[in-house]
């Protein structure tokens, strides 16, 4: 139903003599008419695009107003749409007379209007047709046509004879000339026309004599004063044919990527002969040539051609029964090929820790068909395509970064866009992980005049063939790649972006049904060149007599070439120069032993495939090993300094705490005036020995400031003396006025068994003071004046213990107790006041 609406939209019925006519709205347009080579050519109105079954076109050919000429062409239902053409050949040349063609489409017994085409009316004097080879034994017409206001005074045949000629007077400003050419022409014979003002012009033809096919003898003679050369040659002149050039070359249909082709020939007999014809096809870069053979060939179909993209085309032929040469190429036609939609991408990736880099290559003007609008990405899950990404990418940009779940696999396509539509999807699997470089080593790999050569072994699961990819190990890893087809494995790399003393990652990947497998990973420099300055940064450190030299690792952006290890050089004040060297390209220090105290220049390079380089030196003085020694004792001491500083410290802060339980106060010996002054006063016990030997008057004792050892005590019935006090006594009280010493008698004293024995001097000792008491009879020694109120004491006195001062006898509280003389003091008496 809806095709048969819109055919009757097409046409209208109108009635006229009692007929019904159609009229078909789908009709020609855009119709030319060429002046030289009277070619018609035309396309379908937009309308003619629902019929389903092909169109006719009729044409009729008018010479002087007449009908002269009817005629048809045929579209098939592919064809419609395209440029469609038609061409005549007259028996008079077109400005002879006045030509018309008339145009219209049938179909289904209906019919367009006719639209019909006239050459226009020539400006000048001219005579046609040109140039002409024709056959001896044909008819040819020529024409002279002169402008408004001129008329033509004679045409004539000029240095051809022949017994037919005719001349026929058309209009006033065109006559015509028909020759019977009854004999061959050695040369180019004219055909000319005058005009009354006296102007001349003419065309030139040829007449050509058919041959039978039979062999000849032929003899080319050449002389000169010397002499006279003949060259024989026999042949069939129909197995020696020159075909001439074709004319009219012109496409009669264009497609984005095919057209077909179609030419003429001058020469009538043509259309028999077995021809083989070149079509040569230049997209000014590379040629196609393409052969077609046939009778009277006079069409050919290119293949294989670039959507919107210009073409010159030109087409020779040559006999196929017995081909002696290719004729002359025809001129030169140019082709412009519709647009298509542009091709499918070559889409690449790569995966940098958390994120996939999808990058594809920028279409060339010749995969485009046309300007790029913009790409679409598209990103899924491959085990839930349905829930799908996408976004689009402006022309400008050629990658996108995704961040995709690394423990899922994901399916990623890319699509261009242009005026005619999107292209094929590109398709690239990324997979569930990281690809894990540690399961492919890495070795090395040098560049050779610009480019790296590469070879893999042949494997079963490339299934798509290969891609390799590069990219700098250091700085932007702008990578690039490309695709081997699956037959080879094997392949040169060139690239605009290599530079010399860069290192460069290539990795090399079986493209399979689902995501790339790595097969190899190469490192290596396009070219290796010399590293420049100095390139480490030095450090040492002395052990004894040998010095490490140690170094940071060198960095990749650093090293223009391959480091294959390093040498340490030190040389001291003599000059002599000794070295240390290791071949590990990873090492960060050297050691020289064995070294004298001096100062010597160290010096650390590379070496590389260029020599040493990057040499940098440093100088050491080496000290003596006790530098060593003396360091360790004045850390030492630092430290004990140190732990005494604090002890002190902490000392002071509490030395009142340590004071109290380390040396509690002691009491001072005091004097008074009243000591020994009277029995009443002050009980004396007396040690158990006669008294009868001695004096009834004891000398105070005298204080010396000499020290004795205290004499040992002998028997068990010992008993130490003691001083009783009263209650008014002196204890504790200060010296306000120095005694007389008092002095024991020394003569008629003997020892009793069980008592002590003393010396003659009569001495007591108290070794906390080393005060001495002396007899009578003993030389009284001179001591320094005591002040009032001050102790006596010894210089070299020093306290003693608690324990120390009360091993004999305890002291009491009460105040009539005893004082026991122990070796910790002695009182003395001071003066009494009366």
């Amino acid at each position: 139903m809806i095709v048969w609406f819109l055919l009757l939209s097409l046409s209208t019925t109108s009635t006229q003599d009692g007929q019904e006519n159609s009229v078909l709205r789908c009709g020609p347009q855009n119709v030319t008419l060429d002046y030289d080579s009277f070619l018609l050519k035309w396309e379908d109105d937009p309308s003619c695009s629902v019929i389903q079954d092909g169109l006719v076109y009729e044409l009729q050919l008018l010479i002087a107003d007449k009908p002269e000429h009817n005629g048809e062409v045929v579209v098939a239902p592919a064809q419609i749409g395209a440029t469609h053409s038609w061409k005549w050949i007259s028996h008079l040349p077109s400005q002879c007379a006045r030509h018309s063609v008339r145009l219209r489409s049938q179909y289904n017994k209906q019919s367009s209007p006719w639209m019909e085409k006239t050459l226009p009316d020539q400006g000048e004097i001219l005579v046609l047709p040109r140039d002409q080879i024709l056959e001896v034994g044909s008819t040819a017409t020529f024409c002279c046509m002169v402008p408004d206001g001129e008329s033509i005074k004679t045409m004539f045949l000029y240095d051809y004879k022949s017994t037919n000629v005719t001349t026929t007077k058309i209009s006033e400003h065109v006559h015509s000339l028909t020759v019977h050419l009854d004999q061959q022409s050695e040369n180019w014979r004219n055909v000319e026309c005058e005009t009354t003002k006296g102007d001349i012009n003419g065309a030139s033809f040829h007449a050509s004599l058919e041959l039978d096919a039979a062999e000849r003898n032929w003899t080319l003679t050449v002389t000169n004063p010397l002499g006279k050369l003949e060259l024989h040659d026999r042949a069939d002149l129909t197995k020696r044919v020159h075909v001439v050039a074709p004319d009219e070359v012109a496409a009669s249909t264009v497609n984005p990527r095919n057209i077909s082709l179609k030419w003429s020939w001058k020469g009538k007999k043509y259309s028999n002969l077995n021809l083989t014809c070149q079509v040569d096809v230049s997209d000014g870069n590379s040629n196609t040539k393409t052969e077609n053979f046939g009778v009277g060939l006079t069409t050919a179909v290119i293949k294989d051609l670039i959507p919107h993209w210009n073409y010159d085309v030109r087409v020779r032929c040559g006999t196929a029964q017995h081909f002696w040469k290719w004729g002359d190429w025809s001129k030169s036609v140019k082709i412009h090929t519709k647009g298509d939609v542009p091709d499918a991408l070559d889409v690449w990736m790569k995966v940098k820790e958390d994120q996939t880099v999808i990058s594809w290559k920028v279409p060339l003007t010749s995969q485009s068909h046309g300007e790029i609008f913009d790409y679409k990405v598209s990103w899924a899950k491959t085990k839930d395509k349905n829930q799908s990404n996408q976004t689009n990418v402006s022309r400008s940009n050629h990658s996108l970064t995704l961040t995709l779940d690394p423990s899922e696999e994901h399916m990623v396509t890319v699509t261009a866009r242009n005026i005619n539509g999107s292209s094929s999807p590109s398709t690239i699997i990324i997979p569930r992980r990281n690809l894990d470089k540690s399961e492919v080593k890495t070795s090395w790999i040098s560049g050779s005049n610009g480019s790296f050569f590469l070879s893999w072994p042949d494997r079963l699961n490339a299934s798509c063939g290969y891609i390799v990819d590069w990219c700098p190990i250091f700085g932007n890893c702008s990578f690039e790649w490309m695709k081997v087809s699956l037959n080879r494995t094997h392949t040169t790399i060139f690239s605009k972006n290599f530079e010399d003393g860069r290192r460069y990652l290539l990795s090399i990947y079986a493209c399979t049904e689902g995501a790339a497998v790595l097969l190899q990973r190469r490192e290596g420099y396009i070219r290796e060149t010399k590293i420049g300055g100095e390139l480490f940064k030095l450090k040492y450190k002395q052990e004894d007599s040998a010095v490490e030299v140690s170094w940071e690792p060198i960095p990749l952006e650093k090293q223009t070439a391959s480091i294959h290890g390093y040498i340490l050089y030190y040389q001291d004040k003599s000059g002599n120069v000794f070295n240390v060297s290791t071949d590990d390209p990873g090492a960060t220090s050297l050691t020289a032993k064995n070294l004298n105290i001096s100062t010597y220049t160290f010096t650390v390079t590379a070496s590389t495939a260029f020599g040493l380089c990057g040499n940098t030196s440093i100088n050491v003085t080496l000290n003596p090993p006790a530098d060593h020694l003396i360091v360790l004792i004045l850390t030492s001491l630092g430290a004990v300094f140190l732990i005494l500083s604090v002890s002190t410290i902490i000392c002071y802060r509490h030395w009142a705490c340590i004071k109290n339980k380390v040396y509690p106060p002691i009491p001072k010996p005091v004097l008074t005036e009243k000591w020994l002054t009277s029995p009443d006063e002050h009980t004396v016990r007396h040690f158990p020995f006669d008294q009868s030997h001695y004096r009834e008057v004891w000398d105070v004792p005298e204080l010396h400031d000499q020290f004795r050892p205290p004499q040992p005590v002998v028997g068990q019935d010992y008993m130490p003396f003691t001083f009783s006090q009263t209650p008014k006594g002196y204890y504790n009280k200060p010296l306000k006025k120095l005694q007389p010493s008092l002095t024991l008698p020394t003569t008629g004293l003997t020892s009793q068994p069980g008592l002590p024995s003393f010396p003659i001097t009569d001495v007591f000792p108290n070794p906390s003071y080393n005060l001495i008491v002396q007899g009578e009879d003993q030389e009284s020694q001179s001591h320094p004046e005591i002040q009032e109120g001050m102790p006596i004491t010894d210089s070299e006195c020093q306290p003693q213990s608690p324990e120390e001062s009360f091993t004999t006898a305890e002291l009491q509280e009460e105040p009539d107790s005893p004082i026991f003389c122990v070796s910790t003091y002695i009182l003395l008496p001071q003066k009494s006041s009366k």
